[in-house]
């Protein structure tokens, strides 16, 4: 794929997307000077730092399983434990633990970000000098928290894909945002209807300057947004100048039979803009290791404009001062182990276990559902969106604009009554308006649960059509 000549917007391009909160704070006194610290010479009396000599802990050591094996994707799809053998020791002492068990910087571990931005060139082609950095969170959340709040005042209007992460959508009510919503399908995000949007738009209202969305494995729907769409996103974005927000917990859970689409991130790179404008720097992009290394950590980045991830910085210097420095001593000890082909070969055995997990619930659903509920198959993540078919049809095929009922009180609770628990798709979406479709997860349930909780919910939603 041909690339073309990359520039970027500058800091100042970003000064009418940042919110009036954001563009109140300041930098920490003292935190602000860490780095002077760092000249040799300096003799520092500048931080309340705590006397390292008085840690008690004086190392960590940790094993983990060896990913490049053949065994290791085996032992994963099937449940059963590598022999502790097979296991590698991994160990956090000297320098790496005592900065781990420190204060640091607000960014992030600087080996951890340098390993970081290797991984972004590796995975969507972005180089240094691009006018973009990294820094880590406490989990991905924390940062599309701070990220919102840097860009959004309270009654702005934002853009967001329907249904959408729940997550979300507390963020954007606090704020009193008006959620427009972009609708989805099976090929992700519906770009087309985003032109109409914006083609409809109120030539007195301002435009939002802001776009939301999930583009792998979304979660609640499992679509991965299809290349010509992300395309036709990113020049919406530079027509009619908004931010993607690019959340992506599940990109390395991708297990499609089709070659993996490029992210946003890659794309504004290599899609020339039409008028020769700067062509990177509209996309703030969201990574997590909590689907890929453990949840509990609670470690995720953030990759995009450098003037945005200062803003976000600042919130985190007044919030939290900074994510845990030994969480991120260990997941960098971790990674540095692998290097980043180990780190490829985790990942192939992660997708392969998800894909087997999603084949099992599409098998069990074919099985239990047919008739009863519609549904395309994700190709990433770990989520089911069916319709529920609540109103059996009878003779011609039902109208169109016919009610199709309502999976709320169906889910919550005749379907909980009879031994299962799955969300009604009412909560995915901004206006909570009623639809008949289910979210369910299939990452944690063995072929048993799974073909057992489906044959609750055929009982249920039969019970419901009257066919009981």
């Amino acid at each position: 794929m041909a690339t073309s000549a990359v520039t970027h917007l500058p800091a100042s391009f970003y000064q009418p997307f940042l919110s009036q909160i954001s563009k109140l704070r300041k930098p920490s006194p003292i935190r602000g000077l860490y780095p002077l610290e760092n000249k040799p010479g300096v003799i520092s009396l500048l931080a309340g730092k705590p006397n390292s000599a008085m840690f008690p802990i004086t190392s960590l050591n940790f094993t983990v399983a060896p990913t490049t094996a053949p065994e290791y994707a085996q032992s994963i799809a099937t449940g059963t434990p590598l022999p502790q053998g097979q296991n590698k020791p991994i160990e956090v002492t000297g320098a790496d633990l005592q900065a781990g068990l420190q204060y640091g910087a607000t960014a992030g571990l600087p080996r951890l970000l340098e390993w970081l931005h290797g991984l972004q060139e590796k995975s969507h082609g972005r180089s240094k000098g691009e006018g973009w950095r990294i820094s880590v969170g406490a989990g991905s959340q924390d940062l599309i928290y701070k990220a919102v709040n840097a860009l959004l005042n309270p009654g702005d209007t934002i853009l967001v894909e329907s249904p959408v992460y729940a997550g979300v959508i507390p963020m954007f009510q606090t704020l009193k945002c008006e959620q427009v919503e972009v609708p989805t399908d099976a090929s992700g995000i519906r770009s087309q209807d985003l032109r109409t949007i914006f083609s409809s738009w109120p030539s007195d209202k301002p435009k939002p300057k802001v776009l939301y969305t999930v583009p792998y494995g979304c979660n609640p729907t499992g679509m991965t947004a299809a290349e010509d769409r992300r395309r036709e996103v990113i020049e919406l974005s530079r027509e009619h100048n908004f931010l993607i927000l690019e959340d992506d917990p599940y990109f390395y859970l991708y297990f499609g039979d089709a070659p993996r689409p490029p992210s946003y991130f890659h794309l504004e790179k290599v899609i020339p803009s039409q008028d020769g404008s700067p062509n990177v720097g509209r996309v703030l992009r969201f990574d997590s290791f909590s689907k890929i290394v453990s949840a509990g950590m609670r470690m995720g980045f953030v990759s995009g404009p450098a003037t945005l991830l200062d803003a976000i910085d600042l919130h985190t210097g007044t919030a939290n001062l900074q994510s845990s420095s030994l969480v991120q001593s260990i997941l960098l000890a971790l990674v540095e182990s692998w290097g980043y082909d180990g780190f490829d070969a985790h990942i192939r055995s992660v997708s392969a276990f998800y894909r087997a997990k999603r084949d099992v619930f599409q098998a069990a659903m074919q099985e239990n559902m047919e008739g009863l509920a519609e549904w395309t198959a994700p190709e990433a993540g770990m989520f089911f969106w069916f319709k529920l078919l609540l109103k059996p049809t009878t003779g011609a095929a039902a109208d169109e604009d016919e009610d199709e009922g309502d999976s709320s009180d169906l889910v919550r609770t005749k379907a909980y009554e009879n031994g299962v628990l799955a969300l009604p798709g009412t909560v995915f979406l901004p206006n909570g308006r009623k639809t008949a479709y289910v979210r369910a997860s299939f990452s944690l349930l063995d072929e048993d649960d799974v073909r057992e909780a489906l044959k609750r919910l055929r009982e249920v939603v039969k019970q419901e059509r009257g066919e009981a």
